[in-house]
């Protein structure tokens, strides 16, 4: 990507409006939908995978990967400059959550045991993805 969008700044009633009840449990307040849940999980075909809050391109079929996690997992972002980390130790352990840097949605957490090329796994919650197949 060559330009980053211009950050979205909405108040929790534009994002509950926006949002279905399960989008904004886990974009706003950080939740997790169950494993094996999303159908994003299974998804083979060539693609972008968008925000939900915000339309950004996140990741791409590229690289995605089953990792047997029960979540749709990437080894990297489309591009470095759309994902925020913060420390998250809710858990009661330090895990890195990632984020949509456009409108800070909550995405997942990327842990460090994927594939090369990047040794990293993006476990990402399917119900804040909008996925857009690539037309043939």
């Amino acid at each position: 990507m060559s330009d980053t969008p211009s950050k979205v700044d909405k108040d929790n009633s534009e994002w509950r409006e926006e949002l279905s009840s399960d989008q904004y449990r886990i974009a706003r307040e950080e939740g997790t939908e169950r494993a094996f849940t999303s159908p994003l999980n299974n998804e083979k075909r060539k693609g972008d995978y968008h925000c939900v809050g915000c339309g950004t391109v996140l990741w791409t079929s590229d690289a995605k990967y089953d990792s047997g996690s029960g979540w749709p997992s990437f080894y990297k972002p489309a591009d470095d400059s759309v994902i925020g980390t913060k420390t998250d130790h809710k858990l009661g352990m330090a895990r890195t959550e990632v984020h949509c840097a456009v409108c800070n949605a909550h995405m997942g957490h990327v842990f460090p045991d994927g594939p090369e090329p990047t040794g990293l796994r993006y476990c990402i919650n399917g119900a804040v993805l909008d996925f857009q197949p690539e037309e043939s």
